[in-house]
């Protein structure tokens, strides 16, 4: 069961943005997330708003889908020229998920052509669908491809079997040199999603799957440690004793495997659970995010954020396509971020990045505290007292601490 949403205000039914959202709107770009609901499986640690088939019932289809995210891309098309914003390209597009590729390519490729349509793609912009390693075929990446795709992002997580059993992931390990080869020979660039941490995942089985990730010459990693989250069926077996719950020495020792053998190989941290082999090749739209700009939301429960007004979307996807289709705006709620909240989200993003966090974004009664976190090896001196540019850069020590970073950041 995926986590309640959040409370917030009710927003108006034609989902009118307060005039505030123009400020500043020149100096951000905008992007598109486009949330597909369906899995084939729900895999034990997930507790993302995703459906099988037998969860959905009536009113809600994959093979209606497509055409009711349309809908919402029309209303946000309206929505955003009745707020006055400046006419801006869309620079970065991510299809996430579920698994958006249980969906027709075609289907795909229509509800990017409706991006296109309503403000334009951006010459050069990255346009990412994630994948499960066996939702694909050479010719629906070619479809892809051919239809304004740039980018697949494929959920291999582990390279040993039995790691995959306990997460309920279906596909073969050894099918991964495969589809990054079809990926590439179909035009796409390709990044590759591991998980650290899972019950019974020891050193060497993490060091295998590091080692088949690299082989396939790919040019971006995604490593995140697993987080057995409230409501899932993995925690229902943590607390049954069926499997041990996560140990966090572990998993800070797998994260430091992970950097050394990631950087060995040519790929640099960018951000705290993502590397890249340059700077290009990072992904553009979660930087996006980390950096404030704008972006639109489509599909149930996706989230959405313009000029500090975040607002959410109802989560079912009945509820969502029935608001659509009475003319209705499918946000559930909204807020609209005071100073001391986006302040609060610059440090809590920016520390995660290896550019770092401008130490002018920092509260001043708070600045004192970076000499502290020098001192304890989790933030870098050196960037921290440059003359022109003072940024709080995190040491992979801080990288492991990011979280307690934050709070001695913040009142």
């Amino acid at each position: 069961m995926s986590p309640a949403l959040p409370e917030g205000e009710v927003p108006p039914d034609d989902g009118a943005l307060p005039a505030s959202v123009v400020d500043g709107a020149a100096g951000r770009d905008l992007g598109v997330y486009l949330h597909v609901p369906f899995c084939t499986v729900r895999c034990g640690y997930c507790d993302f708003n995703t459906y099988t088939a037998a969860e959905l019932g009536g009113g809600a289809s994959q093979a209606s889908y497509a055409d009711t995210a349309l809908r919402e891309i029309a209303l946000a098309g309206r929505v955003l020229e009745r707020a006055g914003l400046p006419e801006r390209p869309v620079q970065t597009v991510f299809l996430g998920g579920g698994t958006p590729t249980i969906l027709p390519a075609g289907d795909l490729v229509r509800m990017l052509e409706a991006l296109r349509t309503t403000w334009g793609i951006a010459p050069g912009a990255e346009v990412t669908t994630e994948a499960n390693p066996d939702s694909v075929t050479p010719a629906t990446l070619a479809e892809l491809a051919d239809g304004g795709f740039t980018r697949v992002s494929f959920g291999m997580q582990s390279a040993v079997g039995h790691v995959l059993r306990t997460l309920d992931r279906t596909h073969d390990p050894e099918r991964i040199p495969d589809v990054v080869a079809w990926a590439r020979a179909a035009g796409l660039e390709v990044s590759l999603d591991l998980i650290y941490g899972t019950p019974g995942e020891s050193l060497e089985d993490w060091r295998t799957s590091l080692e088949a990730a690299l082989a396939t010459g790919v040019d971006h990693v995604s490593a995140y440690a697993l987080v057995v989250e409230p409501g899932t069926k993995m925690a229902a077996q943590v607390r049954r004793g069926e499997l041990p719950a996560p140990d966090g020495d572990d998993e800070a020792a797998k994260y430091e495997l992970a950097d050394e053998m990631l950087t060995a190989a040519g790929l640099h941290w960018y951000e705290v659970s993502n590397w890249a082999r340059t700077p290009a090749q990072a992904c553009q739209h979660n930087l996006a995010y980390w950096r404030g700009h704008d972006w639109w939301g489509i599909g149930p429960g996706a989230h959405s954020h313009v000029g500090g007004v975040r607002w959410w979307n109802v989560k079912h996807p009945r509820a969502y396509a029935a608001r659509l289709e009475a003319g209705l705006s499918p946000a559930a709620g909204r807020e609209v971020l005071d100073e001391e909240s986006r302040r609060l989200e610059r440090v809590l993003l920016g520390v995660r990045l290896a550019e770092g966090l401008p130490l002018a974004d920092v509260d001043p009664a708070r600045r004192g505290a970076v000499a502290g976190l020098v001192a304890d090896g989790r933030v870098d001196g050196r960037a921290a007292v440059r003359r022109a540019d003072p940024r709080v850069v995190l040491t992979r020590r801080g990288r492991l601490l990011a979280d307690t970073v934050v709070r001695e950041l913040t009142p």
